[in-house]
């Protein structure tokens, strides 16, 4: 990306240079390629604020060497392509930069003007219409676990109150939540049984079967630690994946679909308006 990035700006730099050498202001020049010339300000615009001489130096001297090499290779390119090569690209280049400039436009019309709002009743339909996509590749868990030493601290009311879950034993787990090594009690949340395995090691593909009921209580250790788990809900791979899990998803595809239908009325209005002021006229 960076290397792109120096590439536009030397590309720019190359055209500057043409106009300011026509302007015959060659004695401002740090650098000359045939009858082209860069000048102090070009490398000005890519030294950062409070850069060390040695960097400005160094920065400046890979600026040249690029924008050097880049125009002894254009001229290179333009003796030893054919015209309808150079054409071509001559084409492409003017393309590229309409694209640029209608997609920058574009963009800043639908950011302002597009409604973000998404109703659930179009997040349900969207959902239902594309419900064959959202089938599972992996199983989906609501569960919550927490992971703590063998030899803890009322490790018996700990264990009742995390299976009991009520809203004092929330309240009670929270408050001790610094003896944990790791925990999550947001049970309401839909996660991938692939992240389960990862956050909970002793967890593997022989106990996963555990994991994957129903209201399942689950005990685990390894030589250090106790792993409680209680499974909630389970989704299994080729179900379909909750709206709630997806819904994200669901309002991309919301928001795409507007900012397409967006711009095409954008388009059609500048196209009325300028047939209308007799800027677009065509010819039979």
């Amino acid at each position: 990306m960076k290397n792109r990035l120096l590439n536009i700006i030397i590309v720019v730099a190359l055209l500057q240079s043409c106009d300011r050498f026509n302007s015959n202001e060659a004695e401002n020049a740090v650098a000359r390629v045939n009858d082209t010339y860069l000048y102090k300000e070009d490398i000005k615009k890519i030294i950062p604020e409070g850069a060390s001489k040695a960097d400005s130096t160094l920065l400046a001297n890979s600026f040249i060497n690029n924008w050097a090499s880049n125009l002894l290779l254009m001229d290179k390119a333009k003796l030893n392509l054919s015209e309808t090569q150079q054409e071509n690209y001559d084409d492409l280049v003017k393309q590229y930069e309409t694209d640029l400039y209608t997609k920058a436009y574009l963009e800043a019309l639908v950011k302002r003007s597009i409604d973000t709002t998404i109703t659930k009743a179009e997040a349900d339909k969207i959902y239902h219409r594309n419900k064959e996509s959202f089938k599972l590749n992996d199983e989906l868990l609501k569960l919550r676990y927490l992971t703590l030493p063998q030899n803890a601290v009322n490790l018996d009311a700990i264990k009742s109150k995390f299976k009991n879950f009520e809203k004092a034993d929330k309240v009670f787990l929270d408050s001790i939540a610094v003896q944990f090594k790791s925990y999550s009690l947001n049970d309401s949340v839909w996660v991938r049984a692939s992240q389960v395995l990862e956050k909970i090691p002793v967890a593997n593909q022989t106990n996963k079967n555990q994991l994957l009921k129903k209201s399942n209580f689950v005990q685990l250790k390894d030589s250090l630690n106790l792993y409680l788990i209680q499974i909630n809900d389970v989704l299994l791979r080729g179900d379909y994946a909750p709206l709630d899990y997806v819904k994200p998803t669901v309002k991309q595809i919301i928001s795409n679909k507007r900012k397409l239908a967006l711009i095409k009325e954008i388009e059609n209005e500048i196209t009325k308006d300028a047939i209308k002021n007799k800027q677009f006229e065509t010819y039979k």
